[in-house]
């Protein structure tokens, strides 16, 4: 088998990849919520952008129960989002571009009105239609267990006959067991359904859950091993045995020429993700450890160093991230104070207040962000950008509580505000009624100065954050080689790399501007310099 491009079996290694939340990139038809064909009329600002590849979150016929991760069918498009024919013509346009498409693929769960979750409810306790899922007996009125879903209350939902079924997410998302032949084959036919119509590659949603030891009796979840201290004995996460799975799929993903290329999504200690990331598994996994830090120049050391440490070890290359569609966008969390309780910013607590309280230091946040994501484009390993950090774009705290529409919001009971403020639809011009998005409104409410932050306001302003995205991967491109660093240890607060072929990344940490190497040319920094000195919260390319 071929692919409709030729490419390096290795691009995955070094690329940068730009993730798309359906609903909310683009909308052709006006009906408030994005499309593929919105998609595709965006394909030249892609290009433009200068990104190597496309993730695009789920597009599959579902009941958005969970943002369209809860998948009725894994092999066809949500008929708000259009068709396999506009699926082919994005791949189409994308390849023509030379820019690949990796979508994604989530095997823990279906959604409750998935064809086999419905024969499961229609048959009896013990009919072999009830074993693709994990259905149990409860104690009285009582769920089999005390566990906790992700999204807050029981992991367990009852059915009108009297079982449980588990749902490590929301009830409507019930969880596969993955014991079964017939899970196991039909993933492999969704593996090759997608390859064949184009697709260089897979995002593999919650991949450390699939394989679950539901021996009874179940402990207690006050029993229950730390999951970062677990080490492949907790009884839903991490399981050693699910690299058994990824064993097959990698035999199916390289049926194909190229190999099609897989990224986990494992919220797993450092050293456990490295056998996700083998050759014979998925091949690359992500790397939340700089999400998940603080603006520290301690605290990113330690995680670039530990990070490409573990891509060395097991031939892969490490994958970087700041933002995606899970989580408070880190323009925001740079601008907010510290957490006083010594955990990292996550932006919570923020969120709760309605984007209120404590207030964000929106300059500060920005140009932070402006000097991360320099600095993430100049590691070795692969950046993964999503759709708006270009155009430093602030998390939406003020949205209204009829408006959201995140499960964790539900379940939670107001606990949590859940992720919508990261999933509004982006603006792309200044007015309109939805900046641009399309001729109707929003599924998200977009707040008044989305204006400022649009496509429009920014394209060919020098100094823009969208001018400083497009500079850098094109000047990334051309200075791209070896996939390694050296160190070029001096002030504690500067964190100072060169890349083979002479190009050094300079980061100021501080808040004092520091000298600059004299024999060197700066090419491109993430804000002004004051002569020949880096200011604080700056970073700087030179060669």
């Amino acid at each position: 088998m071929t692919s409709t491009q030729t490419a390096d079996p290795d691009w995955w290694r070094q690329a940068v990849v730009y993730q798309i939340y359906p609903r909310s990139f683009a909308d052709s038809d006006g009906d408030g919520v994005g499309d593929l064909q919105g998609i595709l009329s965006r394909v030249p600002y892609l290009i433009d952008l200068g990104i190597d590849a496309v993730w695009l979150s789920p597009f599959y016929p579902s009941a958005l129960a969970d943002g369209g991760y809860d998948v009725d069918d894994y092999r066809n498009v949500d008929p708000r989002l259009g068709t396999l024919d506009d699926f082919g013509q994005l791949v189409e346009a994308l390849h023509a571009a030379n820019i690949k498409l990796i979508v994604d693929i989530v095997p823990n769960h279906t959604s409750d009105r998935h064809v086999w979750f419905q024969e499961a409810l229609s048959a009896q306790p013990g009919d072999p239609a009830r074993e693709r899922y994990i259905f149990r007996d409860g104690d009285g009125e009582q769920p089999p267990s005390d566990w906790d879903s992700i999204f807050g209350g029981s992991a367990w939902a009852r059915t009108p006959d009297g079982q449980w079924y588990l749902h490590l997410f929301a009830a409507e998302q019930p969880d596969l067991n993955w014991a079964h032949p017939e899970v196991r084959d039909d993933f492999l036919t969704t593996l090759r359904f997608w390859s064949d119509r184009g697709v260089d590659g897979f995002r593999v949603d919650v991949a450390h859950a699939l394989v679950k030891d539901l021996t009874e009796p179940f402990k207690s979840k006050t029993e229950l091993p730390r999951q970062s201290e677990s080490n492949g004995i907790h009884p839903l996460w991490d399981r050693d045995d699910v690299h058994e799975i990824y064993r097959e799929w990698r035999t199916v993903l390289n049926e194909y020429d190229p190999p099609r290329s897989a990224v986990a999504e494992a919220f797993v200690p450092a050293a456990r993700r490295a056998r996700y990331a083998s050759a014979d598994g998925l091949g690359q996994a992500f790397n939340f450890d700089l999400l998940q830090a603080d603006w520290d120049y301690g605290k990113f050391r330690q995680v670039i160093e530990e990070n490409l440490a573990l891509a060395d070890q097991n031939g892969s290359s490490s994958t970087w991230v700041f933002s995606n569609h899970d989580v408070v966008r880190h323009a925001t969390r740079y601008g907010l104070p510290k957490d006083p309780t010594g955990g990292w910013q996550d932006g919570k607590a923020w969120l709760l207040s309605n984007g209120t309280e404590p207030t964000v230091d929106v300059e500060l946040g920005l140009r932070r962000a402006r000097a991360a994501i320099m600095l993430m484009l100049a590691l070795p390993g692969s950046a993964y950008l999503y759709q708006g950090e270009e155009l430093g774009l602030q998390e939406v705290g003020e949205l209204p509580a009829a408006n959201l529409q995140d499960p964790a919001y539900f379940r939670s009971k107001g606990a949590e505000k859940g992720r919508d403020g990261c999933r509004v639809p982006i603006p792309w011009t200044v007015g309109g009624l939805s900046f641009g998005f399309g001729t109707g409104g929003s599924h998200l409410l977009q707040p008044k100065w989305f204006g400022q932050y649009s496509v429009e306001a920014q394209d060919g302003v020098a100094e823009s954050t969208l001018s400083l995205y497009r500079k850098a991967l094109a000047v990334r491109r051309g200075l791209q080689t070896a996939n390694e660093l050296t160190w070029s240890d001096g002030v504690d607060w500067v964190l100072h790399f060169t890349r083979p072929g002479g190009w050094q990344s300079i980061t100021n940490f501080g808040e004092a501007p520091v000298e600059l190497p004299d024999d060197a040319a700066v090419v491109l920094s993430s804000g002004p310099l004051e002569g020949a000195k880096l200011p604080g919260d700056t970073t700087a390319w030179l060669i």
